[in-house]
């Protein structure tokens, strides 16, 4: 594998491994939303750091497994491509962009919960493969069939919007998923337009 997908794997195990063993470790570096500290009575508060440190959190084993077998997957073969020094951008722009979604529909529904995991990284992965690897074919737990990982990502978007508007999914961050594919998508319009001018 790339050194890069290596890293980001390794620190993701790493850091799980040891909130098993320190379970605080999460108040300070999930992603709390911006009235965490008046709501809650200073106990929790947004920081800074959060806005990537909530990407290496992981609610439990299959939420790592998951993450990291979709990282290991889409991140490897894009990092070949765009080379680690684009990848390593590209993903934290990702995580990024999902975290800034995520606190902009937290205010919205004004509630007060934690957010932690890599999907929204790993979404902008599934939507950069789609574009470099259209036409490879990828299993999708609903189809028994392998389909195009274009189709595949569109799928997936589609059901992530809908479990988000219609709410029939509690405890998963759908709206921050989409908005890591998002910001890919920018970061990566953000890279054609530089080379179209270079040209």
């Amino acid at each position: 594998m790339p050194p890069v997908t290596t890293a980001l794997i390794a620190a993701n195990v790493a850091v799980y491994l040891l909130q098993m063993t320190q379970p605080s470790l999460a108040v300070p570096f999930a992603l709390w939303p911006l009235g965490a500290s008046a709501a809650s009575n200073g106990q929790v508060s947004f920081q800074v750091w959060q806005l990537l440190t909530y990407g290496f959190l992981h609610g439990g084993l299959v939420h790592l497994l998951f993450n990291m077998f979709a990282l290991y997957m889409f991140g490897g073969a894009l990092e070949q491509v765009v080379g680690s020094r684009r990848f390593t951008a590209y993903y934290l722009v990702s995580v990024l962009a999902a975290a800034v979604t995520q606190l902009l529909v937290m205010a919205l529904a004004r509630e007060i919960y934690p957010t932690v995991g890599a999907s929204g990284g790993v979404f902008g992965l599934l939507l950069a493969y789609a574009i470099y690897f259209p036409h490879n074919r990828v299993y999708f737990l609903l189809v028994p069939f392998p389909i195009k990982a274009r189709v595949f990502v569109f799928i997936y978007a589609a059901i992530e919007l809908f479990l988000g508007v219609t709410g029939t999914q509690e405890g998963v961050a759908h709206f921050a998923h989409l908005g890591g594919l998002v910001g890919g998508g920018l970061m990566l319009a953000y890279w054609r337009r530089g080379r179209l001018l270079r040209r």
